[in-house]
């Protein structure tokens, strides 16, 4: 039978491929990235083919202009916004269609505008749309021109009224923009969904649903193929259906396909297949769709917390906010794939996506390094929140059905995503027959969209809102919390068959104990993984709750976290700051005052079985893990030269970390993170700037002015550092150093070739590095 079956496949894909011409125009889609003509300020008459734009600035996008402005105390995004300028921005593009495309229809996707967006087509106003962080995919069929006659798309982005959010939110065209042709007949937007309702190591059933609409004039017969083929080219599983489907009409075809031994995605390895879908007529290929998806089993259980295919999981998430540092809202997409990877070194496998829907190559990201993710769609309802008074509450009653709708349609496909959040904190009242009808309807809505994933909310204090007694939490999917995680734990012994999950939590011992020792505990979001932009109190402008600063360097509470939820093993060195266990934890063995320090009081963040640690090669004793994961102290009498920890398991030596004392600050080390990148908007790389001694050792209390250059077929797109007060503006080639450390950001501007870039400090030796460009 399983011959036959294979067989049956085989022919099917055989036939389909020699079947249909496929030489005929298909779906077109074009980058529409490139040259737009940008104007901050409102200006009227700029939604008019005819207007003038000549002056305008030439931009490409993404593109957040806020980035650009300068902090001031006084703009009206205030604390939550980061203190950074909000008004109007015009952007207009001028474009023409192909004469063989007149019979076409045509569509344009922005992948977020922000916010409060209005686009026009040769001066046809196409809609409105307040939220700032969704897709929108509008038609454009009827209201443009083919060949010569030229096309002028209009969209101005309004984020005047203020303060609008509490966190930085950017400003323009800040995502990706693609513009889309397609015969009348074709696979509707966001109309294929994939789900793999069984699996296992044997066999997996892989269900496509596919919407398919025809916009022409007459019925016709549908043939729609789907091919499955897997990143390693393996293939030969499909199914094909026929249909008809009238004018102005749409179907959905389900086809079920077999898998046999499939490759499951998981986060250790997370393989991804390609469904491919043909629409054919007449044995003529008219219109064809990828889709990226993983075949794998995920379910939250109340005793076992989170299973992936038939294992235990524990989610080890951070929350993330959308910014890049200095790079604002419109972040190249290697600045999150070096993010990731350094969570992922870490040991995080789990993101929030605070608290709105994200990127799609953010969520490819997602899929192709293994995380779980928990796809959130808003910080507010209806009622305000304070530093964001003028945010999403004023249009939640009728917007948030929509946005919540089109957030499931966009993201369904990711294998990365396996819980939806309905909302970070909601401040509405959850006690009445409304309250409940808000989530309850939000719930519904997306069971209808995606029925293969669960819903929860991230609950803020429960034991005030009574939403654990009052039957709220009762009909929510998955029971989530924010922070007091005792509470939790106490409303699962109080209701043994809720699924429960930390929504939001704290990077306290006692938090992840809370984790570690209830395996019903599906998981936590440490808020947060990186820091980010706004919801800061003047003069910072920076939040610094990460693990992560925002150029990527470690916190002592990354290296503290990799020793809980690390496989590999792992021993870092802390002490105090300040004499005798004050001032906070430092990960530097070079004091401020070393006339002062003579009382270190260090601590061994390790998840070995013991820990020897050894000063100018003394050895300062052999200490046990502490069973409750706390950190291994130890009272050390200062002394300059080297302090070193090993870290051993069953005898063996497994880690080991050293820490030296700095001399006078001697050089620049100038080290990139990418040694070749392409010419490409979403690839950079990171250089970053050390300052050392004559021995190379990081000098940690080095506040430098640093000077960054770039020659060659590349430039310095933006500079930063790990000041959370830091000011200044991004773009400028000068940072001062933080901590003995800052950074660049280079981008390739020709297809091949070198950028060379230099660093240089007065009373330092220049540091220069060069990274190659191509692909």
């Amino acid at each position: 039978m399983k011959i036959n079956l294979y067989l049956k496949q085989l022919i099917l894909l055989v036939v389909a491929t020699v079947s249909f011409n496929t030489a005929t125009a298909q779906r077109k889609t074009q980058q529409f990235d490139k040259s737009w003509s940008f104007e901050q300020s409102d200006v009227s008459g700029a939604d008019k083919v005819e207007f003038d734009d000549s002056k305008w600035k030439v931009v490409d996008v993404p593109h957040d202009w806020s980035i650009l402005g300068n902090y001031d105390h006084n703009n009206a995004t205030g604390r939550g916004g980061g203190y950074l300028p909000s008004g109007i921005g015009w952007y207009r593009k001028r474009f023409t269609l192909d004469d063989a495309d007149a019979q076409k229809r045509v569509f344009i996707e922005f992948d977020g505008i922000m916010a409060n967006s209005d686009v026009w087509i040769n001066g046809y106003h196409l809609a409105h749309r307040p939220y700032g962080y969704v897709c929108l995919n509008y038609e454009l069929t009827g209201h443009v021109n083919f060949g010569a006659k030229g096309n002028v798309i209009s969209v101005r982005a309004d984020n005047t009224i203020q303060p609008a959010s509490r966190f930085y939110t950017g400003a323009g065209i800040y995502r990706h923009v693609r513009l889309i042709t397609t015969d009348a007949v074709h696979v509707d937007t966001w109309g294929v969904f994939v789900s793999t309702p069984q699996v296992s190591a044997e066999k997996a059933t892989v269900h496509v649903k596919t919407s398919v609409v025809n916009q022409g004039k007459q019925s016709q017969k549908v043939v729609l193929q789907t091919s499955l083929v897997g990143s390693d080219g393996s293939s030969g599983y499909s199914a094909e259906s026929t249909q008809m489907i009238g004018a102005g009409k749409a179907i959905t075809f389900e086809q079920d396909i077999a898998v046999p031994k499939p490759v499951l995605w998981n986060v250790d390895k997370p393989f991804l297949y390609k469904a491919q879908t043909f629409v054919n007529i007449n044995y003529i290929t008219i219109d064809k769709a990828s889709t990226t998806f993983g075949i794998r089993e995920a379910h939250f259980d109340a005793d076992q917390g989170f299973v992936l295919n038939g294992k235990k999981v524990m989610i080890k998430g951070v929350c993330l906010h959308q910014d890049g540092g200095a790079v604002g809202s419109a972040v190249p997409l290697r600045v999150w794939e070096r993010r990731l990877q350094l969570l992922k070194e870490i040991g995080v496998n789990g993101i929030r996506t605070a608290h709105n829907p994200v990127s799609p190559e953010f969520l490819d990201l997602c899929d192709k390094l293994g995380f779980l993710v928990m796809d959130e769609n808003l910080d507010t309802w209806e009622a305000k929140k304070q530093h964001a008074e003028n945010g999403y509450g004023q249009f939640f009653k009728e917007w948030g059905m929509i946005d919540t709708r089109d957030l499931v349609l966009h993201d369904r496909n990711h294998p990365s995503i396996v819980i939806y959040s309905v909302g970070n904190e909601i401040h509405d009242p959850l006690g009445d027959a409304a309250g409940f009808k808000k989530y309850q309807d939000l719930q519904n809505l997306i069971h209808e969209n995606d029925g293969t994933r669960p819903v929860t909310m991230a609950l803020f204090r429960p034991g005030i809102s009574k939403v654990y007694t009052n039957g709220f939490a009762a009909m929510m999917d998955i029971v989530g919390q924010n922070y007091r995680e005792n509470e939790l734990v106490a409303a699962h012994v109080a209701n043994p068959k809720w699924k429960v999950i930390g929504t939001e939590n704290g990077h306290t011992l006692q938090a992840w104990l809370a984790m570690r020792d209830n395996p019903y505990m599906a998981g936590q979001f440490l808020w947060t993984g990186v820091d980010y932009l706004g919801e800061a109190d003047w003069p910072d402008v920076v939040n610094g709750q990460g693990l992560l600063d925002r150029t990527g360097g470690w916190r002592p509470l990354a290296y503290q976290r990799q020793s809980w939820w690390s496989e590999k093993p792992v021993v870092h060195i802390v002490r105090h700051q300040e004499n005798a266990g004050g001032g906070p934890v430092v990960a530097d063995w070079t004091p401020t005052d070393f006339d002062t320090y003579d009382d270190a009081r260090v601590s061994v963040y390790t998840n070995c079985d013991e820990v020897e640690l050894f000063l100018n090669g003394k050895s300062l004793g052999v200490k046990p893990r502490n069973s409750n994961d706390s950190p291994i102290d130890f009272t050390v009498t200062y002394e300059k030269g080297t302090i070193k920890a090993i870290g051993r398991n069953k005898g063996q030596d497994a880690a080991t970390e050293e820490l030296k004392t700095a001399g006078e600050p001697a050089k620049i080390i100038l080290t990139a993170d990418k040694g070749k990148i392409a010419n490409s908007w979403d690839d950079v790389s990171y250089i970053t700037a050390t300052v050392v001694d004559a021995n190379g050792v990081l000098c940690p209390q080095a506040d430098k002015i640093l000077t960054f250059s770039a020659e060659g077929q590349g430039v310095i797109s933006v500079t930063d550092n790990a000041d959370l007060a830091n000011q200044e503006t991004y773009t400028s080639p000068v940072r001062h150093s933080y901590k003995g450390k800052c950074i660049a950001i280079i981008k390739a501007n020709a297809p091949s070739g070198k950028i060379t870039v230099k660093a240089t400090a007065a009373g330092l030796a220049d540091g220069v590095v060069t990274v190659d460009v191509g692909r």
